[in-house]
């Protein structure tokens, strides 16, 4: 092969494992998105996000109707922009699945959030496991997909077998750079989570 033909595809290799960083950074920075909503022995405003209030009307975010502030370690406030929200700010909380009991006073909604039972925290962590899991199966999707490209060229003759065993190297070092990540999160939010 010459060096001209091969310096034509070597762009189109490379474009396969930096899109399969970008997926791999996608899928990681959604693990911990997702583990951010994970109720800890800590306030966390990020536990509200799947929140869906009524807002005259039509579903919208909590977020986009309150703001969301942690002025104790196991406290919540919400100060709704607009008054007449407290009310259906309220029932929203109420229906989630946060087993939290909301307190207005008609300005400011607190959510004092109790200490988690041994029993809770242990499901909880089951529940990062199989979350981190699925994170971990994420990235090497990922993967799996890169190498199938890069088999593809070696089949249509675009990257030689010596070129397709580098690649698929450098595959196997980004993925396994993503799965420690994946890893590192897992550690931090059981941390979080057993800490009383």
């Amino acid at each position: 092969m010459s060096r001209q033909h091969q310096a034509d595809n070597t762009p189109k290799v490379e474009h396969v494992i930096e899109d399969a960083e970008n997926r791999m950074t996608h899928a990681v920075e959604h693990l911990k998105h997702d583990l951010n909503g994970f109720r800890t022995g800590r306030a966390n405003p990020a536990i509200l996000e799947k929140i869906m209030v009524d807002y005259y009307g039509t579903p919208t975010p909590l977020n986009q109707v309150a703001n969301i502030s942690v002025p104790e370690a196991r406290q919540l406030l919400i100060q709704p922009y607009d008054r007449n929200m407290i009310t259906p700010i309220e029932k929203s909380i109420q229906r989630s699945d946060l087993g939290v009991n909301p307190q207005s006073d008609g300005q400011v909604i607190r959510i004092n959030l109790p200490a988690l039972t041994e029993e809770r925290r242990k499901d909880l962590v089951k529940q990062v496991h199989k979350r981190v899991e699925e994170g971990r199966v994420a990235v090497r999707n990922v993967r799996r997909d890169a190498m199938d490209h890069l088999k593809q060229m070696q089949k249509n003759k675009t990257i030689s077998e010596d070129d397709l065993k580098r690649y698929e190297h450098q595959v196997d070092k980004v993925t396994h750079k993503y799965v420690e990540l994946c890893d590192k999160a897992q550690t931090s939010k059981e941390q979080e989570l057993m800490e009383i």
